[in-house]
């Protein structure tokens, strides 16, 4: 059932293919498209490169590009010259990317020039500043040429470590600064080995599309790792777009789609309005990142008649802890049954004791998909890795036959369109603002993105900001999947006797006024 064969250092991947099919595509963007023999000696010659600057084993590389053939190189360059790969959102504002650029201690970063203006107010501050930047396209005097680093021939690289640290993807917590999760090469090809691979089948006859940002765990997982781990070929778009990907998938070569709910939400919508349906050669796809609701599920299937397979998973567990198989033998609304090799467990928060099928419980898992810990942060890894299980603080539920239903959460995550948001990140921005004493913000219920962001304010004077001022003002420090879509008044944010926000409190107002 798992395919280990498919686990491997970067380096002997990319070998095997370019050798085996040394002029198939492995990835193609609107711009270029780039062959595995390309793509095994522009990476090669890219870490050597990164070595020559000074990378030593462990040290970071940012990689903050948009979606693209390059992006894939840089990253895969970092691994193979046994660094850490650090993908950076291309739409982080200032004060994100230097966050990043110190908390991991970024050495080099790949970048393009669109962001330049961000640089040059990150640059001020010199302590926090990569000591070599690479940059797409045309550059400031004081930074390096990406198209010739990858074109100058490098030499032999270092043997890879799979078991140490190669990637550092930083997702939203609670506590408000996003937290470095730290994988290995290992635990991310497991979950294709155990999962993408065997259950949903992705093979070196696939060609994937691509709409996800590949900043993601999920799809560093499945569209690079996974496409270069079974020699697969991939197109990658640049963001997603309903029009966009509905054309591309009308010219019938696409095999393999992954996305996220909001995504297949917006295909369906539009297919019903244009009376688009079946796709000769789309045969499966696969959804992560949030919850699929059962009716978008179902409905889904019907339209396009092709099955969309909901699993479970966070960037702590390497994308994933549960899939759905192919078949009809699904649950609706079911993510469907846990990776061969993972256990999992639903436990009663309160005294840690196994629940019965049926009731609702905390999720636990373990297996050799787990992170290594957070960075920097060792209390907050203590509090979620216990004796070998991951503490998910999701609440869930089993079924007489094993499948996995998610219930609800114990943590205060909003989960926008796939996208995670911490509460208390956009409350340290707002409460900043003139007007405001006190502030909470909270995840609300939508249609079509699972939950928004809705902020709650306790006024400092009479005259308090709108919600275009608060959305202006964040709109300078935060991504813009972070800003609240509403705000209300209120006289005091319930918390509790230790000063945590109850938000469910605020949900429950929220929705008794709407």
């Amino acid at each position: 059932m798992i395919r280990y064969d498919l686990i491997a250092p970067v380096s002997e991947l990319l070998i095997r293919h370019a050798t085996a099919t040394p002029n198939k595509v492995a990835f193609e963007d609107v711009h270029r498209k780039i062959t595995y023999a390309q793509l095994e000696a522009d990476t090669r010659n890219l870490a050597t490169q990164y070595i020559a600057a000074g990378l030593q084993s462990g040290g970071t590389v940012g990689i903050w590009l948009p979606n693209s053939v390059d992006w894939v190189i840089a990253t895969l360059a970092a691994i193979r010259a046994n660094g850490v790969a650090v993908p950076i959102p291309v739409t982080s504002q200032p004060g994100e990317v230097a966050y990043r650029l110190k908390d991991a201690e970024i050495d080099i970063l790949v970048t393009c020039r669109k962001v330049i203006p961000i640089l040059e107010k990150i640059k001020q501050d010199e302590n926090s500043f990569p000591r070599m930047l690479i940059i797409k396209g045309a550059k400031p005097e004081y930074a390096l040429c990406f198209d010739e680093l990858a074109k100058k021939l490098g030499g032999k690289l270092p043997a890879e470590d799979i078991d140490a640290v190669s990637m550092l993807v930083y997702t939203s917590g609670t506590t408000g600064k996003p937290k470095g999760v730290q994988l290995s090469t290992r635990s991310m090809l497991w979950v294709n080995a155990a999962g993408w691979n065997p259950i949903v089948g992705l093979t070196k006859e696939d060609v994937v599309i691509s709409p996800l940002p590949l900043f993601h765990s999920y799809a560093l997982n499945f569209c690079v790792l996974s496409i270069i781990a079974n020699g697969a070929t991939e197109y990658i778009m640049e963001r997603f777009s309903t029009d966009k990907v509905l054309e591309l998938l009308s010219q019938d070569w696409f095999t393999l789609m992954p996305g996220v709910p909001t995504m297949f939400h917006y295909l369906m919508l539009k297919a019903k309005e244009t009376g688009q349906s079946l796709f000769q050669s789309l045969r499966r796809c696969v959804s992560a990142g949030a919850i699929m609701p059962a009716a978008l599920n179902i409905e889904f299937e019907k339209q396009f008649g092709i099955e969309l397979l909901d699993g479970y998973g966070i960037t702590e567990t390497s994308t994933m802890v549960t899939l759905n198989w192919p078949g009809t033998a699904r649950i609706p609304g079911s993510c469907g049954l846990p990776l061969p090799g993972v256990s999992v467990r639903l436990i009663d928060p309160s005294t840690g004791r196994d629940v019965n099928s049926g009731e609702e419980g905390e999720l636990i898992c373990r297996g050799p998909n787990l992170m290594k810990g957070y960075l920097n942060k060792p209390e907050a890894t203590a509090n979620v890795l216990r004796n070998g299980w991951y503490y998910t603080g999701d609440l869930a539920q089993f079924d007489a036959h094993g499948f996995l239903t998610i219930t609800g959460r114990l943590k205060e995550l909003i989960i926008r369109g796939g996208q995670n948001i911490a509460p208390a990140e956009v409350e340290e921005i707002i409460v900043q603002m003139d007007g405001v004493r006190d502030c909470a913000v909270v995840g609300i219920p939508h249609e079509t993105l699972g939950e928004v962001p809705v902020v709650f304010i306790v006024p400092d004077r009479d005259t308090v900001p709108s919600v275009e001022a608060i959305q202006d003002f964040c709109s300078e420090h935060l991504s813009s999947y972070k800003i609240p879509t509403n705000r209300l008044i209120i006289d005091e944010i319930p918390r509790t006797g230790s000063g945590k926000i109850m938000r469910f409190k605020l949900c429950d107002l929220y929705e008794s006024k709407f």
